[in-house]
């Protein structure tokens, strides 16, 4: 429970310097998150208009793709009240602190290291509540307190919509680029047409669209398989005049391998939603 303490009128700080020190507090946190994030080439925000479109697990296996590639990759996830990356990644017990008191991303393999939200708590089923403020103060202190050290990529899953939590992410990480993750039904484009626009809105640079959940072979017939219809990340793209990177079919493998705590693109190198994936982050790397 976080007690917010009201400034006391028999405290001996003056008005001027409880501001003074106020903003030397958030000039220090800023110094920090920029400091950390000049030894990153690319930061990639994956966004999402609403929650349950998979955009977590297309972050990770965005994050394990890149990995896999030779490239050194950081995986953050800062979604306050839904993080699901220590989940995914299969991240146990809380992160550790180096002797200058940045926290030590967890390795996954040999290119990649991940820290999660949820490794600040003592359990993962521990709600956190607090209000607008909080939440931003915390991400942007999160982002510049990671000791990530030289990367080329860093995949930050953030929170779904446009509210504080995915603004801050994107006043703090100035130079990111968004992946804006949704599913080909109505009611998931039109929560990420608000997306692109919010990006748009703070001249944040869109790198694409990717569809999730797309259609997929039946494995008895054969016969294509559309559970949450098809084709409208496509032309969402394209009516909003962003680049669409492809679409990756609906696996129920994707499920089982989050579930056990190991993306299916640690896994698996081959299949349909592979192959789709694979496409997807080559269209990437061709287009920063």
């Amino acid at each position: 429970m976080i007690h917010e303490k009201m400034p006391d009128s028999k405290s001996s700080c003056s008005s001027g310097s409880c501001a003074s020190s106020k903003n030397n507090a958030v000039k220090t946190s800023e110094e920090l998150s920029k400091i950390a994030l000049s030894r990153i080439k690319y930061k990639l925000v994956v966004m999402s208009g609403k929650g349950g479109v998979g955009k977590s697990s297309v972050a990770c296996n965005l994050a394990v793709c890149l990995a896999k590639k030779g490239f050194k990759t950081g995986l953050m996830d800062v979604d306050v009240h839904g993080p699901s990356v220590g989940k995914i990644m299969g991240m146990k017990g809380l992160l550790d602190a180096s002797d200058d008191h940045m926290l030590i991303p967890m390795p996954f393999g040999d290119n990649l290291k991940v820290v999660s939200m949820q490794s600040l708590l003592p359990h993962e089923d521990q709600p956190i509540i607090w209000r607008g403020p909080a939440k931003g103060n915390m991400i942007q202190q999160f982002i510049g307190s990671v000791k990530w050290e030289d990367l080329d990529f860093l995949i930050i899953d953030a929170p779904p919509g446009t509210g504080d939590e995915p603004l801050t992410v994107i006043q703090t990480v100035e130079d990111a680029k968004a992946v804006i993750v949704t599913t080909p039904q109505d009611v998931a484009l039109a929560d990420v047409r608000k997306s692109i626009n919010f990006c748009k809105t703070v001249n944040m640079e869109i790198l694409g669209l990717v569809e999730n959940m797309g259609p997929f072979p039946c494995p008895h017939c054969g016969e294509v398989v559309s559970p949450f219809s098809s084709g409208g990340g496509e032309r969402t793209a394209s009516e909003m005049g962003i680049m669409f990177l492809g679409s990756v079919p609906f696996d129920t493998q994707v499920v089982t391998s989050c579930d056990m705590g190991v993306p299916i693109a640690d896994t698996h190198t081959n299949g349909p939603f592979m192959g789709a994936f694979d496409a997807i982050v080559e269209k990437a790397l061709k287009n920063l």
